[in-house]
């Protein structure tokens, strides 16, 4: 096994304090600032707003498209591309629009001022209407007031289903996109004279809106709520997993280590104003078990250690431990943080607040697991009498039956 440090010998548990400090001082920087600076800023999953579904005849450039959607106020937008496999085109956004209303005029609002940023953005000027956003109502007027199929008696009731035809196969057959107005030539009803209407009455846009729909802050709410449940669960899990595996005291010493490290990232989202979106929530989820996983690694040396260094104060047998395992901590911990970070400096916007969740996430969760976690472990065997020697108390993976502790007791049994 590859090794950084030849036999290293540092008093962690003597620096236990300094720890504590550190970690107090970030708690409370951050969540000053959740109570009385800017606060949590929730994304749009959370907070709720409007959804417009868009698709583009080419694909589309997001870092253009988002510096006109900020042009129009619209700054706290996400686009997330939909990849639809039952569909031959890949080029759709599904762009969100922050908002807390419910109403129409909401929705009215957000679709068109994401229509004059993507009209800035494609640099379309045309005085015609744009076919690939026309109704089956706009265009079944056109055809009845133009009348090229020459009815005259019942012509609206013809080209209301001819409109309908038409837009049907552009929504369909040309998946919602219409680059070329003879490729309607392939619909039931269309002639000559009906194609040179819609050439001359319509233009051809490099985008559609397909659709909008709300998202209420009640859903925001809800998601809110089942975040936090999902990671007490987690927390929980892993309580139970370590308690049965070490001891309990253990279980608890890793999961306050944890929740140390899910406050001091949630402080630091809002010391930086990044949003807490639903990919935040997976990389939070991430660095529990990032976190408990070094936690365990340690613990684990631990317990090994005790067997064989009974005469020691266990104090002495974690600072082995964690001495032990550095090197393994700083190759693991030091590769993945170097990855997370190329990915937070060139990943792009989409992925900066999650890239930005594991890196402060994984910095803090390896710190934690022998700077909190092992000194409360410590702490606890101190204030409960039993830190003199490693093979007494509490002190997990004791394994030894019938040895003496100092004052010629029996030192309790502990779980193979």
């Amino acid at each position: 096994m590859l090794e950084l440090f030849k036999q290293p010998n540092l008093d962690w548990m003597g620096k236990a304090k300094y720890f504590y400090v550190l970690s107090g001082i970030l708690l409370l920087a951050g969540w000053a600032s959740i109570f009385f600076g800017r606060g949590i800023k929730y994304g749009i999953d959370f907070s709720g707003g409007t959804n417009v579904d868009v698709r583009f005849a080419n694909p589309p450039n997001l870092d253009k498209l988002r510096s006109a959607l900020a042009a129009q106020g619209l700054g706290n937008t996400e686009m997330q591309p939909i990849h639809d496999i039952s569909s031959t085109s890949k080029n759709e956004l599904l762009i969100f629009v922050q908002g807390k209303g419910q109403d129409e005029a909401m929705m009215d609002s957000s679709r068109a001022k994401v229509l004059q940023a993507l009209n800035a953005t494609y640099g379309v000027a045309s005085t015609k209407p744009d076919f690939n956003l026309a109704t089956p109502s706009s265009v079944a007027a056109v055809l009845t007031e133009r009348d090229p199929l020459f009815l005259r008696v019942n012509a609206g009731d013809r080209y209301q289903q001819l409109a309908k035809n038409l837009l049907d196969y552009r929504d369909s057959d040309a998946n919602g996109i219409l680059t070329n107005f003879d490729d309607l030539s392939k619909v039931p009803g269309v002639t000559p004279p009906v194609l040179n209407v819609l050439k001359s009455s319509f233009s051809l846009g490099p985008f559609a809106i397909r659709g909008i729909e709300i998202v209420g802050p009640k859903v925001g709410a809800e998601l809110r709520k089942q975040a936090v449940y999902v990671t007490l669960y987690a927390l929980g899990g892993m309580l139970v997993y370590i308690a049965f595996r070490f001891e309990w005291v253990y279980g608890a010493a890793a999961v306050l280590a944890v929740f140390h490290d899910v406050l001091i990232t949630l402080g630091f989202f809002s010391l930086t104003g990044y949003e807490i979106s639903l990919t935040v929530i997976a990389a939070l989820l991430t660095l529990v078990g990032y976190s408990m996983n070094d936690t365990i690694v340690i613990f684990d040396r631990i317990r090994e250690n005790n067997r064989l260094l009974r005469r020691e104060p266990f104090a002495s047998v974690v600072n082995k431990s964690i001495n032990q395992t550095l090197s393994r901590t700083i190759l693991t911990s030091g590769l993945t943080f170097l990855t997370v970070l190329v990915l937070f400096l060139m990943g792009g916007q989409v992925l900066r607040a999650f890239s930005f969740a594991l890196v402060v996430g994984i910095v803090v969760g390896t710190y934690s697991s022998f700077g909190i976690a092992a000194p409360i472990v410590v702490a606890w065997n101190r204030w409960r009498g039993h830190g003199v020697l490693a093979g007494t108390g509490t002190a997990a993976g004791n394994k030894t039956r019938g040895s003496e502790n100092v004052s010629g007791r029996l030192a309790p049994a502990g779980r193979r």
